[in-house]
């Protein structure tokens, strides 16, 4: 059994892990709040250029733009990878990343990888994945150039013919209690069916309403020229702030799951602690009472 020095000693440390767990929750909770908003805010804009995109794609006819070109058979695809800096997240990276990777797996083509994060390119590297590009140090609420980067390496490698397909892979922000991983099909910008995909329970694609009949001034080449990248930007943006507002929702709950299981323990170690000092102090009792009783035994007896 611990000695009392040492259920103190342990006592101290946890009430200090208590205390970092606690302020780093405060922290992700104030993270959480800014990103949401800006995750929620910008969400309509977005399915909606996506609406647009894809009926884009239904209404041209094959060949009209390069990114609206789908390409038989897909013979590579790219995986763009959104996972977090840091740890302390819980399952949150290990969750985005198994669903890329068991999903690259089901393709059945060779499928290299952009890793936006630190964790999700520490795993690619250990997987001796085909790691192309790797961005990180994106702020608490990414902004749209801060994002840039990452959709024109994605953009750049599909019109070069290294990739057939192109998939953003992120956590989709549900509330503050429940994040999904999923995957999104960015490139070609061409409606697909769902059940055709493989490993279709990760996969989000956003089927047309209706295929709008679009005029176009001036011609539509150069609109669809502006556009399309535009709006591919504008997908690959919307991923970041999911992905940031999944990854401090996901470190608030673990940091609250934490502090609340250091109180606990914390508890549990008082409990034993007073156990222990009680123990002590019983066993001191009995030594004097023992002592008492032998120093009246020793008068007794040398008494005439």
């Amino acid at each position: 059994m611990e000695t009392l020095r040492e259920i103190r000693r342990r006592i101290r440390s946890i009430s200090n892990l208590a205390q970092v767990t606690s302020a780093l929750e405060a922290v992700s909770a104030s993270k959480v709040q800014k990103a949401q908003a800006a995750a929620l805010a910008t969400r309509p804009y977005a399915h909606r250029a996506w609406e647009v995109i894809v009926n884009l794609g239904s209404a041209s006819e094959e060949g009209i733009h390069p990114l609206l070109t789908h390409r038989e058979p897909v013979r590579s695809a790219l995986i763009v990878l959104f996972t977090s800096d840091r740890g302390l997240c819980g399952a949150y990276n290990q969750n985005i990343t198994r669903a890329a990777l068991d999903y690259a797996a089901r393709l059945g083509v060779p499928t290299s990888f952009i890793a936006v994060g630190r964790r999700g390119r520490d795993t690619l590297w250990r997987m001796r994945a085909n790691l192309i590009a790797e961005f990180h140090g994106l702020p608490a609420v990414p902004g749209f150039l801060d994002v840039s980067p990452i959709s024109q390496t994605a953009i750049a490698e599909f019109l070069s013919g290294r990739a057939d397909g192109v998939f953003l892979a992120y956590t989709d922000f549900v509330n503050l209690m429940q994040q999904r991983p999923v995957i999104h099909r960015l490139l070609p910008l061409t409606p697909s069916r769902l059940e055709e995909q493989a490993a279709s329970e990760y996969v989000v694609d956003m089927e047309p309403v209706g295929v709008a009949d679009y005029i176009y001034e001036p011609e539509r080449l150069q609109i669809l020229d502006a556009v399309l990248p535009r709006f591919t930007d504008l997908q690959v943006y919307q991923a970041a702030l999911e992905a940031s507002a999944s990854e401090h929702a996901a470190r608030r709950m673990a940091m609250r799951n934490a502090t609340e299981n250091a109180e606990e323990l914390q508890r549990d170690l008082t409990l034993m602690r007073n156990k222990a000092r009680q123990k002590a102090i019983t066993m001191e009792l009995l030594d004097i009472a023992g002592g008492a009783t032998a120093l009246e035994q020793a008068l007794a007896g040398a008494r005439p």
